[in-house]
């Protein structure tokens, strides 16, 4: 089983029934988490009833992509207290942002932290985490086993790393947050769906996903707008919407 599962398509807030960023990579029976932002930890937990993760990544310190990861600490520290400690890929100040809500205990006794940007091998996978532009530090993120790439942007700007990030992918997951007024802003910390289209194309990503719709946001018309610069197989972010890697048809 090689698939990914969206746990939430919020961006900033969540909607009514949605959850902040989030992704559960499933492959081969390795388990690895992308983002968790607010009230992904209880989908989660739906997904995986056994609470089992080998390994997380986090692109930035926002709380609607890290949050619920002080949740997670809290059940591994206090639920599995002997168990090994979890791969954390992620920015440094993902954990001292998350340091100011357990103030007394050290976030690395659960975590074992690997800095991004970088290149890791993690599990079966080539991982790598690459700059790009946000208002705090954030790591777009590659992971790639057996000639499949699975591509996340975590918030961005528009940037010619996007394509880097995303070339050949077989799903290329990227922010839409189509926020008013975003192309008119002086620095562009944000991407509009028309643009996942574009940096997609130039990726030569074989499908497309779009995530973090602001609240309000009508998600078939950002599908709309992206498949008209991207040509191919664009989806919308559906919390428990689960996707297929690898295969041509799915």
């Amino acid at each position: 089983m090689r698939q990914v599962t969206v746990l939430g398509s919020s961006g900033g807030f969540p909607e009514p029934g949605r959850a902040c960023s989030g992704f559960a990579v499933d492959w081969d029976g390795y388990r690895l988490v992308l983002d968790l932002g607010y009230a992904t930890l209880p989908r989660l937990l739906k997904h995986w009833p056994d609470g089992v993760v080998d390994a997380v990544v986090i692109t930035h310190e926002h709380p609607d992509h890290c949050v619920d990861l002080h949740g997670l600490f809290r059940m591994r520290f206090y639920g599995q207290p002997e168990g090994p400690r979890l791969p954390l890929y992620c920015p440094p100040g993902v954990l001292a942002r998350l340091g100011g809500l357990e103030p007394d205990v050290d976030l690395h006794a659960v975590f074992d932290l690997h800095p991004l940007p970088g290149s890791y091998r993690v599990g079966p996978f080539d991982l790598t985490g690459l700059s790009l532009p946000h208002f705090v530090p954030n790591a777009g993120t590659r992971i790639q086993a057996d000639g499949i790439a699975l591509a996340y942007s975590g918030d961005t700007g528009p940037n010619p790393s996007l394509a880097e990030l995303g070339r050949d992918a077989d799903l290329f997951i990227v922010e839409a947050t189509d926020r008013d007024g975003e192309t008119r802003r002086p620095t562009r910390n944000l991407m509009t769906s028309t643009e996942a289209g574009v940096w997609a194309r130039r990726a030569g990503a074989r499908r497309l996903m779009l995530t973090h719709f602001w609240p309000g946001n009508e998600r078939a018309a950002a599908v709309a707008a992206a498949q008209v610069e991207f040509g191919g197989a664009v989806l919308a972010a559906e919390e428990g919407l689960t996707v297929i890697l690898g295969t041509p048809d799915s």
